[in-house]
C-alpha cells in the first residue's frame, strides 16, 4: 500500500482528489494539508511514501516543502501538481529532488499511475512543461541570491529576512543588491516580482 499525503490550499480540489484516489486499491491517503507548513508537519507525523504537493500554497510553496521533506524524510518522494507551469519552477523543483511535475489538468487515473512511478523511484515530468523548460533561459542568480530574493518577495524588511536566512543584515543587502543588478530591476521588490514571473523563485 502506497501512503500518500495531499497538500492543496483549494479544499474542494483536494477533497475531490482524495475521494478519487481512494478508489485505487494500492493507494491510501494518510494526510491532507492546506498550507506549506501544515504539509511539512503532517508529513513528519505520518511519514508518507509520496507527497502530492500543490505548487502555490500559503506559508511555503510546494517546492520549499519538497526541499524540506527531502532532508527530513529521504524515503518520501515528492510530486508537484500545478496550473502555473513556468519553466523556472520546473528547473527549481528538479534541483530540489522533486520526482514528478504535472499539470493540474492531469486526470486522477493518470495521477495514480504517476504516484506509482514516483514511488518506485521513477520520474515523471509533463512533456509540455519539459519542452518549455529546455527552451527557456537559466536564472542568472546564485542559489543564495535566489533564496534571499524569495524571502524578500512578500515585502519583508531586511532584518526579518536576515533572521529567517540566518545571515547578517549587511549580507542580505549585498545579496539583494546583486540580484537586483543582475535582473536589471529598479529595486528588490521589482526584482522579486520579475524572478517570480519567470519561475526562478
Amino acid at each position: 500500500m502506497i501512503r500518500v499525503l495531499l497538500a492543496d490550499d483549494e479544499h474542494l480540489i483536494r477533497g475531490a482528489l482524495a475521494a478519487l484516489l481512494s478508489f485505487e486499491e494500492d493507494l491510501t491517503i494518510v494526510a491532507e494539508a492546506a498550507t506549506g507548513p501544515e504539509a511539512v508537519a503532517m508529513a513528519l507525523h505520518q511519514a508518507p511514501d509520496v507527497a502530492v504537493l500543490d505548487l502555490q500554497m500559503p506559508g511555503k510553496d510546494g517546492i520549499e516543502v519538497a526541499r524540506e521533506l527531502s532532508r527530513a524524510l529521504p524515503d518520501c518522494r515528492s510530486l508537484i501538481v500545478t496550473s502555473h507551469g513556468l519553466p523556472g519552477h520546473l528547473k527549481r523543483a528538479l534541483s530540489h529532488g522533486v520526482r514528478g511535475f504535472v499539470a493540474r489538468t492531469t486526470s486522477a487515473e493518470q495521477l495514480a499511475t504517476i504516484i506509482r512511478t514516483v514511488h518506485l523511484g521513477g520520474r515523471h515530468v509533463d512533456p509540455d512543461l519539459a519542452s518549455d523548460a529546455i527552451s527557456a533561459g537559466d536564472s542568472p542568480l546564485t542559489p543564495r541570491e535566489t533564496d534571499v530574493l524569495a524571502l524578500a518577495a512578500d515585502g519583508a524588511p531586511i532584518e526579518e529576512i536576515a533572521d529567517r536566512a540566518a545571515l547578517a543584515p549587511g549580507t542580505v543587502r549585498n545579496y539583494l543588491s546583486a540580484a537586483t543588478t543582475k535582473l536589471g530591476a529598479e529595486n528588490r521588490h521589482a526584482a522579486a516580482h520579475l524572478a517570480r514571473r519567470r519561475g526562478w523563485i
